[in-house]
Formats: structure tokens, C-alpha cells, sequence
């Protein structure tokens, strides 16, 4: 799982590259969010990805396109479908290769 330097305490903050795709995640937007650190991970895959606020105070990944072709299906619900269930296999491979829940 991915260990970023907690920004309020400095102590050790555990996270699942999942909550980048979670209206839910990284406490609500109450915690850390580390959405940006997910959208540079496909980026440098060279993906096209766009990360937009989600409610009041979280930011999530609404679109990941591939040459302008978006890789999320329509009729996703963006922000409560699981990004697991949706993704193509490719590009969870590379998200968990990259940010393995393990470490």
C-alpha cells in the first residue's frame, strides 16, 4: 500500500490508488488526498487523465483517455462504480505494479 509523509502530523499515511476514483476516498477529502500522485502514475503511462472536485472537498479522476479515447465505459458511474470493475485490465496493472497495496 502506498506510504505518503502525513502533511498535518509527518507520521507515515497508508493508501489504496483506488480512492483517486472514490467520491468516498481518502476519508471523504477529509484526509490527505493523494489523487494527483494516481493521475501522475497514468500519466507518465502516457495517458490523458482529468481530475475534477467531487463534492465539497475531495478531488477525483473523472476521465482517462488513451490517443483521445476515453478508457472509462459510459454508464460508468464515475465516482461510486469500482475502478477495479471498470478499468481496463492494462491500466490497473500498471496503477497496482506502480502503487501495490503491499509494501
Amino acid at each position: 500500500m502506498p506510504i505518503s509523509d502525513c502533511g498535518h502530523c509527518g507520521g507515515n499515511y497508508q493508501w489504496v490508488w483506488e480512492e483517486a476514483f472514490d467520491k468516498f476516498g481518502f476519508g471523504d477529502g477529509d484526509y490527505q488526498v493523494e489523487t494527483y500522485n494516481v493521475e501522475e502514475v497514468l500519466t507518465n503511462a502516457g495517458y490523458e487523465v482529468e481530475v475534477v472536485p467531487f463534492g465539497m472537498h475531495n478531488t477525483i479522476i473523472s476521465s482517462v483517455k488513451l490517443n483521445g479515447v476515453e478508457q472509462i465505459p459510459e454508464g460508468t458511474t464515475i465516482g461510486f462504480d469500482d475502478p477495479r470493475e471498470y478499468l481496463a485490465a492494462v491500466i490497473v496493472t500498471i496503477l497496482d505494479e506502480a502503487l501495490p497495496q503491499e509494501s
